[in-house]
């Protein structure tokens, strides 16, 4: 996501940072280009006339100009306008305090609304919650069927009472049934539509006064560029929307809606869709999105996503493991899924700060899955002694992981080299430890 944008800008500060001290023309020229990468990445022109404004006001000044750090306060400032742009402040999912929390989602047919349904319920159930998710569109062919689909991939359950029933009335009964089932969280699935008319409009207004949601969130389809700006606003005037989900963010190179939306409509973003997968729906923090967009990662978010799919007592384990020269086929299938459960690997080195602006790095995903294949066509005592496996279990490895020998004597080489570092590692750390344990420290004499 971003890109394009974030290419643009980073050329725009790596030529300012090669000028030393700024003069009020390499600032002109720099915003300049700013302005077109905006443009260009479908932000609305208004909202980039005044943050090119606002950065201009803020730069062109005497501090500025005669600093030799001229570029970096540039930089800070456009990230400040930028953080700024995306809403400053995190806008906080409400869970009401009182249970029953509904949350009434809604939007164009297509922008991934009942998808998003099914990614919101699982981040609620992380949060502790017991969601239901409620099937208030009767109008679209299958779409009860597909939240039904989505709760059984997920084991959450689905309130459904067909296509006949109003869907007032459908939204009303499922708070009854989660009350009588301990659901304290309810999302409603509402009804989308082509193109905004009015008998969605008076639909949804309708649900909305039947159930008082504690959450009207809109769900926009980052790819749809300036028409997502221009339906918000109408949802806003008409809902009073709480808050924005931006779908397929993962599919945008430009990400112009997602810079647009919030300033445009005073609603702040509060989750963004990043994947395909039900697990890919993260909350929104602006500060983070603007460090992305430049190019200087997000590593808090890395933390997160590296804290929700480790295991604590698997990684002390592995030390342990490692510290001992114990570490073997089953360890490394271990560590390959944990990192799988992180997300795509191209997305987490997007994170981390400065590889990014690395052209040249590439992410073989496919790479490991032979890997990945390939040990689990090994017995268990293949993984744990991988010294055993002559010919005719390369053989039959190779056959079982869909490979040819020698890639599979090509990964037990990479392996085996994998663990001789390891071991070199751990034997300069012992070795270093075990220095100053004998330092021996002069008592100071006396003249």
């Amino acid at each position: 996501m971003f890109e394009s944008l974030s290419d643009k800008l980073q050329n725009v500060f790596s030529r300012l940072r090669g000028k030393g001290r700024l003069t009020e023309q390499d600032v002109n020229d720099a915003l300049r280009e700013v302005r077109l990468a905006l443009l260009e990445a479908d932000v609305n022109f208004k909202v980039v006339k005044d943050f090119v404004a606002r950065i201009k006001e803020r730069t062109v000044g005497q501090d500025v100009m005669e600093s030799l750090t001229g570029a970096q306060t540039v930089i800070k400032v456009v990230h400040d306008e930028l953080t700024a742009l995306l809403g400053s402040e995190n806008s906080r999912f409400n869970f009401s305090p009182k249970p029953p929390t509904i949350v009434m989602l809604c939007g164009l047919q297509g922008s991934g609304k009942t998808t998003t349904c099914g990614k919101l319920a699982l981040w609620a159930r992380k949060q502790g919650r017991n969601p239901l998710m409620v099937a208030c569109d009767i109008y679209r062919p299958a779409a009860i069927k597909q939240l039904e689909v989505l709760g059984k991939q997920l084991n959450i359950a689905v309130f459904s009472q067909g296509d006949t029933v109003a869907p007032t009335q459908i939204a009303q009964n499922a708070i009854r049934h989660a009350a009588q089932n301990g659901h304290d969280v309810i999302l409603l699935d509402t009804a989308g539509r082509l193109h905004i008319d009015e008998a969605m409009m008076q639909e949804l207004e309708k649900v909305r006064g039947a159930v008082e949601p504690h959450e009207v969130l809109l769900v926009v389809d980052a790819m749809t560029g300036q028409d997502a700006v221009n339906f918000a606003q109408e949802f806003h005037q008409r809902l009073s929307v709480d808050g924005l989900i931006m779908t397929k963010l993962d599919g945008d190179a430009r990400g112009g809606a997602a810079l647009s939306v919030r300033s445009v409509t005073g609603v702040p973003i509060k989750f963004i869709g990043v994947g395909e997968k039900l697990d890919a729906l993260e909350l929104f923090h602006p500060d983070r999105m603007a460090s992305r967009i430049l190019g200087m990662g997000d590593v808090l978010s890395l933390i997160e996503k590296a804290q929700e799919a480790l295991d604590e007592k698997k990684a002390v384990e592995l030390e342990q493991r490692l510290r001992e020269n114990r570490f073997d086929l089953n360890d490394f299938l271990e560590q390959l899924q944990q990192m799988r459960r992180m997300g795509p690997l191209e997305q987490l080195i997007g994170l981390i700060p400065g590889m990014s602006q690395m052209k040249n790095v590439q992410v073989d995903e496919k790479q490991l899955r032979r890997f990945e294949a390939i040990v689990r066509s090994m017995t268990h005592e293949e993984r744990s002694d991988p010294s055993i496996i002559n010919g005719s279990r390369k053989r039959r490895i190779a056959m079982g992981s869909g490979v040819t020998v020698p890639e599979v004597n090509q990964f037990l080489q990479q392996f085996e080299m994998m663990r001789q570092m390891i071991k070199m590692m751990m034997g300069s750390e012992a070795a270093f430890k075990q220095k100053k344990k004998k330092r021996v420290h002069m008592p100071f004499r006396r003249r």
